[in-house]
């Protein structure tokens, strides 16, 4: 497991999707049953009209007051809305039992659905904007991902997997499938196009340490490089290009590092056709968890002073000065402080291959 990264608690629990629906939908759910409440309440009292009076229609014809469909309606609405006029009451023990154990239990679950549906809607208006601004105070230095398909969410992987928290992590996508795939991860979504500031500016581009472009397109790739770098001249950029010829052109737009998408799997693609072995070994070095990974790590204290050759890892490359060097490169015949190294070594926890942080070793930084 490397250094980090910790195993949820949650492991092995089964967690569901979400269930979401439009605010119409549940609108219109909620006054289709306060409209059934209000018809059976309506029916019932019409079905039991024997058993109430209707005092302001009677008359020496008909002293009782009989009572008509519409008389069902209209105390039916009044009691429900809580209005209450008195004008129609129960006279009968049946009568009042109704109201008492029905009709008033359907008052209350009428107003619960009206006044709850007002109040449910604005409380989650207000919890998402109040999660939303929490979001925005909280971000700072974290990682904008910029399209969400195969390659970012590969990327986002190997960050999550070397120990970023995802709360750190924003994804910029204008496709609702992405969407749902990045909060399906447990990813924050900013929908949109990444080549306007409108969309980048809420994303929190310009608060960015790193910043990874990966859409389909080379011409996108490079109109969001020019954007971010005039939002942000201090991002890490890492950007992804199909073709070999627009490499160039995306280091001028403002990219750190480039990678050739293209290139890369016809390369691995060529190199298992001539040698499978090879391939093997370099699908490997690229697949994480499994057999070898590539890493850079800090120098450790009791590895100053000796040569790249022989140290328990696999050093390819050493980091001085920020510059990178091959092991076999003269200046780093032997490792200083500040030093850092490329190396290849097993993904697995193993005691002679250190990892710093793990077995609480000492680094060997330039201020010791």
């Amino acid at each position: 497991m490397p250094a980090g990264e910790s195993r949820s608690p949650l492991t092995g629990t089964v967690a569901l999707p979400e269930r979401v629906r439009s605010p119409w939908w549940e609108l219109g759910r909620r006054v289709l049953a306060a409209l059934a409440i209000l018809a059976g309440t309506v029916l019932l009292v019409y079905l039991d009209r024997d058993g109430y009076r209707d005092a302001g229609d009677a008359t020496a014809a008909d002293p009782g007051g009989s009572i008509t469909l519409v008389d069902a309606i209209y105390y039916t609405t009044v009691t429900l809305s809580t209005t209450g006029y008195g004008d129609i009451i129960p006279v009968t023990d049946s009568a009042r039992l109704i109201n008492a154990l029905v009709i008033t239990p359907a008052r209350i679950a009428f107003l619960v659905l009206l006044i709850g549906t007002t109040l449910e809607v604005l409380a989650q208006r207000g919890r998402e904007m109040f999660r939303i601004a929490r979001w925005r105070k909280n971000m700072g230095h974290h990682v904008v991902v910029i399209g969400y398909g195969t390659k970012g969410r590969s990327a986002v992987d190997t960050l999550v997997n070397n120990g970023l928290d995802r709360e750190h992590i924003v994804v910029v996508d204008p496709s609702p499938v992405a969407m749902a795939d990045a909060h399906a991860d447990q990813l924050a979504v900013v929908t949109g196009d990444a080549t306007r500031r409108g969309v980048l500016h809420r994303a929190g581009v310009a608060e960015a340490e790193q910043v990874i472009i990966t859409t389909g397109r080379d011409d996108s790739n490079v109109l969001a490089a020019l954007t971010v770098r005039q939002l942000n001249p201090d991002a890490w950029i890492v950007a992804s290009v199909s073709e070999q010829e627009n490499r160039p052109l995306m280091r001028q737009s403002g990219a750190d590092s480039v990678i050739t998408s293209s290139d890369a799997v016809g390369r691995l693609l060529g190199l298992s056709t001539v040698s499978p072995t090879l391939g093997q070994v370099m699908e490997d070095l690229l697949t994480y968890g499994d057999g070898l990974e590539v890493a850079e790590r800090d120098l450790l204290v009791n590895e100053v002073g000796r040569p790249p050759q022989s140290l328990p890892d696999q050093v390819i490359a050493v980091v001085r000065d920020e510059k990178v060097y091959r092991y076999f490169d003269p200046v780093v015949t032997l490792l200083a402080r500040g030093d850092r190294l490329v190396v290849v070594r097993p993904s697995k926890e193993l005691p002679w291959a250190p990892r710093p942080g793990t077995h609480h070793e000492p680094i060997a930084d330039e201020d010791d």
